[in-house]
């Protein structure tokens, strides 16, 4: 379907700020992507803020996407695609430009109008990783969410955990098999891996979504794991299993400098036997296999340790905007970092905007403090 080709606005009167939502991306989270900018582009308030919504096709072909919510939901266990329209967008070119240009087939490029913050709802690779957002610093354009740095060490579970570990933070034993390392010294990548103990989970470093993660409870199956892992990512992580409940608690940027605030944590509760663990079906595709408890039901001293872990990663890592943080809590009550999550999922049943929900934050008020979070940070170093 060919969007739509809005004239730019060019009335005095209209000052709403222009939102460009962006989504979509060349990563295996492409139809994820798609769905949370359902989400956001139904919630978004439309008298405070003109909307323009940008696709980026899974080759990297940025488009002009239909805005319509409804075209970017889930449906019957299928998940939304950015398909080129030929009419493709151009970003602005020079430092305090803010003009947004399109180009279609045998015509010359045309001014769309300027864009005043983006809301880049892209996961994973080229979007989540700080590629995105150097390019948009680039040109001095302010978007929603973390930048450079804290993108880049949010998306490779290595750096993260070697980041969040010289916080001081808590962070489960790992091992990391550099690209083609299996392949080289099957052996001694198999030792270092074998004093992790089992259950292990094997990872891509620069994934997300739980995409290509594998249980592994025999040794014998690792080689095939790391093998799944590399298909998304050359680099793999390999953790040790970690015996608790897994906790998550959302974190949301300060206003005018004021500290990062954590939401109430919730947790995640396996219910289907066909899901080892939370995985990419789990997540997004079985509504029955998972439950995701808002609040989590903890002990109000846990539950103050949880939000304090969560902001001090936050802080670690130089976060801003928004973040997920992931965590174990054990039997005895201490606190785990798996990851934090520099753009979690944001459709409206995602635990991220969930948790805001349930600490008083409804979803278009969430969006709205986003953008506001935004709007208020000043270009270039920060």
């Amino acid at each position: 379907m060919n969007a739509v080709l809005p004239s730019p606005d060019t009335s005095a009167a209209d000052t709403r700020p222009r939102v460009m939502v962006l989504f979509g991306g060349r990563s295996g989270e492409h139809g994820i992507s798609c769905a949370t900018a359902g989400g956001v582009l139904r919630a978004i308030d439309r008298d405070r803020y003109d909307v323009l919504a940008v696709g980026i096709t899974p080759t990297g072909r940025w488009v002009l996407a239909d805005d319509d919510p409804d075209r970017w939901a889930i449906r019957d266990g299928r998940l939304p695609v950015v398909e080129d329209t030929l009419t493709h967008v151009l970003l602005p070119q020079d430092a305090g430009e803010r003009a947004v240009r399109v180009i279609e087939p045998g015509e010359v490029p045309r001014p769309l109008g300027d864009v005043d913050v983006v809301f880049p709802l892209l996961h994973g690779p080229f979007g989540e990783d700080g590629t995105l957002q150097g390019m948009l610093e680039l040109a001095d354009v302010r978007y929603v969410g973390a930048g450079v740095l804290a993108s880049a060490v949010g998306m490779d579970k290595h750096m993260m955990k070697v980041v969040l570990t010289g916080a001081g933070l808590p962070v489960g034993p790992f091992v990391v098999v550099p690209p083609g390392a299996f392949v080289r010294d099957p052996e001694g990548q198999l030792e270092r891996i074998r004093a992790l103990g089992l259950p292990l989970f094997v990872k891509p470093a620069r994934a997300g979504s739980s995409l290509g993660i594998t249980r592994v409870d025999d040794l014998a199956d690792l080689p095939a794991a790391i093998a799944t892992a590399s298909e998304h990512d050359p680099k793999v992580v390999v953790e040790a299993g970690i015996v608790g409940r897994e906790i998550e608690c959302g974190v949301l940027g300060g206003r005018g400098g004021a500290r990062p605030r954590a939401s109430l944590p919730g947790e995640i509760v396996v219910t289907g036997p066909e899901h080892a663990f939370y995985d990419f079906e789990a997540k997004y595709l079985d509504e029955g296999g998972v439950r995701l408890d808002a609040p989590a039901d903890l002990p109000p001293d846990v539950v103050e340790r949880v939000q304090d872990v969560a902001v001090a990663a936050f802080e670690a890592i130089g976060c801003e905007g928004l973040a997920r943080v992931d965590m174990f809590v054990t039997p005895g009550g201490d606190v785990v970092v798996n990851e934090i999550n520099t753009m979690p999922g944001f459709t409206p049943y995602s635990m991220y905007p969930r948790l805001w929900e349930t600490s008083g934050v409804p979803y278009a008020a969430l969006v709205d403090e986003l953008l506001t979070l935004a709007l208020e940070r000043p270009t270039g170093l920060r």
